[in-house]
């Protein structure tokens, strides 16, 4: 059987040592008093509940799954509707919400916090709370007066819950060709006619009400991406004082049988004529749906920053608990037949490279969410405007980059349990079927990587991206001098280089032809997302280095030396790769094939 254990100690050396959270939420008036006392006492209570409560649940409900009825309702695993509602009575759903709609008030990381541990814990399940706040956070931003009062305290509560309703059977990212058709009423609402697909947390048991946000088209709308409108769509319609009325219009077709994160019902929707209510502006519903799903983008590399902690767990207990063969050097556990396997140089090649993704994908989504709350809400509008680009230009690499290592690592944690990975008992073929998806949706880890290139770097002519470089280049700076940081510092400086150059270089090529921007796009993204954990990484060792008496550190600094050794030089490939243009690629024609 699996196991879990909330990863306390790394989480507080990435917030009080590597990032100084709370000393940095303190600089934003509406955080002015929280402390790391509180943050620490959250996440303790917070991991309680992920270990005890849904990660018991995780193997179960992979292997029971949802249930559609005839009626096209649909029944969760056993045990989580349960979960759900002490989820909400311990008011988690609420962490990070509005206080003028009930929330708590608190700041986005601590969520961010929060949601890596129910992750490892329990993806499937987490998934349904986790479109919610979505759902709430789109809301909030682009909501009438009347939507918000109607919606939030729902949402925030967990009484409701909420889903993004993009796909359709013929559309996956090309939303500028879908078809839901959004016919306006004499009452200023709107019928929603059409097919949805892959909708996750479609329908199910856990909450009396579920919101969907649907985009879809008005009669007169204009071609492509410019014509689409974003619709509140309930299951359930809510009267003036707030409680249930009639069901609407909208019904699960079908569950969609999957891979993996069999816990969650991913639904086919069918609307017709189902009552909504548009959100933000006619037309402009992609403005306001890339809130929640950039959100969500974030989200599923947390997702997989869960998945990749619980797999290094159980592939690390493993490997020490497992007796074969001898050491190359000479017995080790001279008492028994054969050394555990973490004695073999490879094994450990597999584990340490787990670790090393995963403590330095912590570090990036940690990171990412306190810019978030600077953001929002810190006093100089020049700091917020920095963390805006800065989260802007990141969003991609944390949802591509992360989730592209993540499904190594779980491989990786699999084939350390060797023909017992196969096993579904030992529960790390489910952690590899739940992160293949973390790299599909939410715009495949392809769309991520043009979304970067192409919008958050040549679009600007790299200025977001020079933002970054400019953090790089004051750690360098300041620690150019240290002869112990020399092994960090070098190579760091070295990939920067290669960053600017191979940037100008792409962008030049673009200019006579686009295909080229298509070509390097992916390698070019885990060469931004090297260049981000190596400066983590190096600034991590700079932390360990002032304390080499303590084990933790000295993990903490071999793990960084193991990085920079062996998953660094993974960006040589990678540059010839995008060096290597779209010739290769286009030469051979379609018919050839």
């Amino acid at each position: 059987m699996p196991q879990y254990t909330p990863p306390l100690r790394d989480m507080h050396f990435v917030l009080h040592e590597l990032l100084d959270a709370t000393t940095a939420l303190k600089q934003l008036p509406r955080y002015a008093d929280f402390d790391a006392e509180t943050l620490n006492q959250i996440l303790e209570e917070a991991g309680k509940f992920a270990k005890e409560v849904i990660f018991p649940l995780n193997q179960s409900g992979d292997a029971e799954g949802c249930t559609r009825h005839a009626d096209g309702s649909v029944s969760t695993p056993k045990g989580f509707k349960e979960a759900y509602r002490q989820f909400c009575e311990a008011g988690w759903p609420a962490l990070a919400c509005e206080p003028d709609y009930g929330g708590q008030g608190l700041p986005e990381l601590v969520r961010s916090v929060q949601y890596e541990m129910l992750n490892s814990a329990n993806q499937s399940w987490t998934m349904y709370p986790g479109l919610t706040h979505g759902a709430y956070a789109a809301l909030v931003a682009h909501g009438t007066p009347e939507q918000k009062q109607t919606y939030l305290p729902k949402l925030i509560s967990g009484e409701w819950t909420g889903t993004m309703c993009l796909t359709e059977p013929h559309c996956g990212t090309d939303l500028g060709i879908l078809r839901t058709k959004a016919e306006p009423l004499a009452d200023g609402s709107y019928a929603i006619t059409g097919t949805k697909i892959f909708i996750s947390s479609g329908e199910h048991d856990l909450a009396e009400n579920i919101v969907h946000l649907v985009l879809a088209r008005l009669p007169d709308a204009p071609a492509g991406t410019k014509g689409i409108s974003l619709f509140i769509v309930p299951k359930f319609l809510p009267r003036a004082d707030g409680t249930l009325g009639e069901r609407n219009g909208v019904v699960c077709g079908a569950i969609e049988h999957k891979m993996g994160i069999h816990g969650n019902a991913t639904c086919v929707m069918n609307f017709d004529r189902a009552r909504g209510w548009m959100v933000g502006e006619p037309n402009k519903g992609l403005n306001a749906m890339f809130v929640m799903m950039n959100g969500a983008r974030l989200g599923v590399g947390m997702q997989s920053l869960g998945l990749a902690e619980v797999a290094y767990q159980n592939s690390l207990a493993y490997a020490k608990e497992r007796h074969q063969m001898r050491s190359l050097s000479g017995p080790k556990a001279k008492d028994k037949p054969a050394d555990p396997i973490i004695v073999h140089p490879d094994v450990r090649r597999m584990l340490l490279t787990q670790k090393a993704y995963t403590e330095a994908a912590r570090a990036f989504c940690y990171w990412v969410a306190l810019m978030i709350d600077q953001e929002h809400h810190h006093p100089d509008e020049n700091v917020r405007k920095d963390c805006a680009d800065l989260v802007a230009l990141l969003t991609p690499v944390v949802k591509a980059f992360i989730t592209d290592n993540t499904f190594e690592s779980t491989n990786l944690g699999l084939q350390v349990f060797g023909g017992h990975g196969f096993i579904k008992e030992w529960g790390m073929e489910q952690y590899v079927r739940d992160a293949r998806i973390n790299m599909i949706y939410e715009g495949t880890n392809t769309i991520q990587s043009l979304d970067l290139i192409g919008r958050k770097v040549l679009s600007d002519g790299g200025a977001r991206l020079m933002k970054f470089g400019k953090l790089v280049q004051a750690f360098i700076a300041e620690n150019n001098g240290r002869e112990d940081m020399k092994e960090f510092i070098e190579p760091l400086m070295d990939l920067g280089n290669k960053v600017t150059q191979l940037t100008g270089e792409i962008g030049a090529k673009a200019m006579k032809n686009p295909e080229e921007i298509g070509a390097a796009a992916v390698p070019y993204l885990r060469v931004v997302g090297h260049l981000v954990y190596a400066w983590l990484w190096a600034r991590m060792a700079r932390i360990a280095l002032d304390k080499p008496s303590d084990g933790f550190y000295q993990a903490k600094l071999a793990t960084a030396r193991f990085y920079f050794a062996k998953l660094l030089p993974e960006t040589a490939m990678l540059i010839r790769q995008a060096r290597a243009g779209s010739a290769p690629l286009m030469a051979l024609d379609a018919a050839l094939f």
